[in-house]
């Protein structure tokens, strides 16, 4: 009997890996999930060697190779750049793994992987152009075209985070710091992180994320003020990237896609931003949910 034709994908992730075998109609055969050896280069790659051999010997079969992780792969010189997992930058991280797997492995953004995963078969299926939006501790966001990611030339396609805020107001300026160097981030204001910033600077009170949401949706005021803003700043920071993208879809994941209220206030809040005389962009939060990324690795190879 011919054992089963895979698709493997890695999600490789700061804290932990996970990995997926889908089979050819993409459903999944087995599905791992191990700690990150943290600031262990090479005991990394062998911890994704080893989940890969791991799930092909769980589903029976071998397969394609595909990773999602922070950062990209510098077109210009082969190392990993931009990792938060600092301890993969500057590494031959693809040519060392192909070398324990024996054979080709893709490798995109996280946030790539999102759109791919919902583009193929998610909240954008059938969309030529999806944008995914990642609002989570950070803020990140990748591309699909025709359930193919788009790196760039740069690899750095879809990195929104790290533009500053469309149209300030006289209060938004400079803005807060951003690790990255520069003030004023995207990131700054539309993480979870910054939204909590957010709140704390004008009130004065240390609450969470979840916590100005669930006090939000209670009434309170200070809360409403917060979202309201949070909500106003989202919508400006989409419309920038539509007016020049102009995506068939936008999906949202991370931990603020599950706030539907926010998601239903966005194509009010980036109308009056978006250059055209009528806005009807679908914005939908992800449907593979924190199972995207690791799905969007494994379709790195729908072409194959």
């Amino acid at each position: 009997m011919t054992p089963p034709r895979l698709r493997v994908g890695i999600d490789l992730g700061g804290t932990k890996i996970a990995g997926i075998a889908l089979d050819e109609g993409g459903a999944t055969r087995a599905d791992r999930r191990i700690a990150t050896p943290r600031d262990d280069y090479r005991e990394t790659v062998l911890a994704v060697a080893g989940l890969v051999a791991g799930l092909e010997a769980d589903a029976e079969g071998t397969g394609t190779v595909g990773v999602g992780m922070p950062g990209a792969i510098s077109p210009a010189t082969g190392l990993v750049k931009n990792a938060n997992s600092v301890w993969l930058n500057g590494r031959q991280f693809q040519t060392d793994l192909e070398r324990c797997l024996g054979r080709p492995v893709r490798i995109e953004n996280d946030a790539n992987c999102l759109a791919v995963s919902e583009a193929v078969d998610g909240a954008a299926a059938g969309g030529a152009v999806v944008w995914a939006i990642i609002l989570g501790t950070g803020v990140g966001s990748g591309i699909a075209i025709g359930g193919t990611a788009l790196p760039g030339r740069h690899r750095i396609a879809g990195e929104w985070g790290h533009n500053p805020l469309p149209s300030p107001r006289d209060d938004e300026r400079l803005g807060p710091a951003c690790y990255c160097g520069r003030h004023g981030c995207i990131e700054t204001w539309v993480s979870g992180t910054g939204l909590a910033s957010s709140h704390r600077r004008r009130t004065g009170r240390h609450l969470s994320g979840e916590d100005i949401v669930s006090a939000w949706r209670t009434g309170e005021a200070e809360a409403s003020r917060t979202l309201a803003d949070y909500i106003d700043r989202l919508g400006r920071s989409m419309a920038h990237v539509v007016n020049i993208l102009d995506p068939d879809i936008i999906v949202i994941g991370g931990g603020l896609s599950r706030v539907p209220e926010i998601l239903a206030a966005l194509p009010a809040a980036m109308a009056p931003h978006v250059f055209s005389d009528l806005v009807e962009t679908p914005i939908r939060a992800s449907l593979h949910g924190d199972a995207s990324g690791v799905r969007g690795a494994a379709w790195l190879w729908n072409d194959a």
